[in-house]
């Protein structure tokens, strides 16, 4: 009889336990059970620069740089260029319909027709057509329309990011402006190469100084520009870019990772050599909207200091790194304290030179 009993509270037991688990398994998981799958969240790398380049740039069309009087067969000075409503920074699109893109086809054009002219200029972002009767010259017998033009630039700069993934390249956190007009100029054709720095012309308060440097290997270029913007210059580049320093590609910080503290930048000053030297970043302005000055950067470096006096023009878009994350690039130098300067977030550049 105990024998029955003990197998009795046995099986009631069991069954209580069997219960027990079903009445867990119906109120815990649904009838159904779908399939999730959870997305593998891969973070950003990119190849960071240092390396410093040179930027050779046709621009878009023909830019107006200058206005100036023409005196004319009567020996009166006007200007017609003015007069018809021309101003420094417009670019000359067209002239009667025909399309103009050197400097020498605008006084070649003008010269061809020599009369009345209907010109198609560009003014920032909007396109107008003004009407104006060019002057001839007592000075050499030229018809001229009392302007002057450009339509090349060149520089020194350092190249930010590379993304082995696409190809793609950025450079110098800010835009190519012309010196006598500062707007930003449209790209025509352009391309960016090799750079050798020969010499450094020391940064002092109040006077800003200069990386000097020359071209080389021109004939084979690193890459050729797609675009010229506010937050640095973005195209594609033929071959494989390589970092001495940082070998393989660094991770991309986003904005809300980058902090006050200690940093380096990669930058060259002697030859073509990218060196890291240290820097502290001062202050993080956590922007909603894209701007080159997101960062303040003091630098620390007593070797820089010493060679450089701090950040340099040409030094532009040497990138920032902290914590072994790419977090920015340099953009500009304090004019009254060389040893410090802005920075732009990599968010910015990134977003503006669509790499992805």
């Amino acid at each position: 009889m105990k024998n029955i009993n003990n197998i009795l509270k046995a099986g009631i037991t069991f069954v209580c336990l069997v219960l027990l688990i079903a009445a867990i398994g119906f109120f815990a998981l649904p009838e159904k059970i779908d399939e999730v799958s959870t997305p593998l969240i891969s973070e950003r790398t990119l190849i960071p620069g240092g390396n410093s380049v040179g930027v050779k740039m046709d621009v878009k069309g023909v830019l107006i740089v200058g206005l100036e009087e023409i005196k004319n067969e009567k020996k009166q000075f006007v200007n017609p260029g003015l007069e018809a409503g021309l101003e420094i920074g417009d670019t000359i699109l067209e002239i009667n319909g025909i399309k103009v893109y050197r400097a020498q086809e605008v006084i070649n054009t003008v010269n061809e027709i020599r009369g009345d002219l209907k010109l198609k200029v560009k003014r920032k972002d909007r396109t107008i057509n003004l009407k104006l009767t060019p002057v001839k010259s007592a000075y050499d017998g030229t018809y001229k329309l009392g302007v002057w033009v450009k339509d090349k630039t060149a520089g020194i700069g350092t190249l930010t990011f590379y993304n082995p993934e696409t190809g793609k390249f950025g450079a110098l956190g800010h835009g190519i402006t012309d010196v006598e007009t500062g707007e930003i100029l449209s790209v025509a054709e352009g391309e960016l190469v090799n750079s050798r720095v020969e010499s450094i012309k020391e940064g002092k308060a109040g006077n800003p100084g200069e990386i000097r440097g020359i071209f080389y290997e021109a004939e084979a270029p690193i890459g050729y520009l797609e675009k010229n913007t506010e937050y640095g210059i973005f195209g594609s580049a033929y071959e494989d870019i390589q970092n001495s320093v940082y070998t393989k590609p660094l991770v991309v910080a986003t904005r809300d990772q980058v902090r006050k503290g200690p940093a380096e930048i990669l930058t060259t000053i002697n030859g073509n050599k990218v060196e890291k030297f240290e820097i502290q970043i001062e202050k993080v302005n956590y922007q909603e909207t894209a701007d080159t000055r997101s960062l303040v950067i003091r630098v620390t470096d007593e070797r820089l200091l010493k060679e450089t006096g701090g950040i340099v023009q040409g030094m532009s878009g040497s990138p920032i790194i902290q914590n072994g994350r790419l977090v920015g690039a340099v953009t500009h130098v304090f004019i009254n304290n060389p040893g410090k300067g802005y920075g732009i977030f990599i968010d910015w550049m990134l977003q503006e030179g669509d790499t992805e």
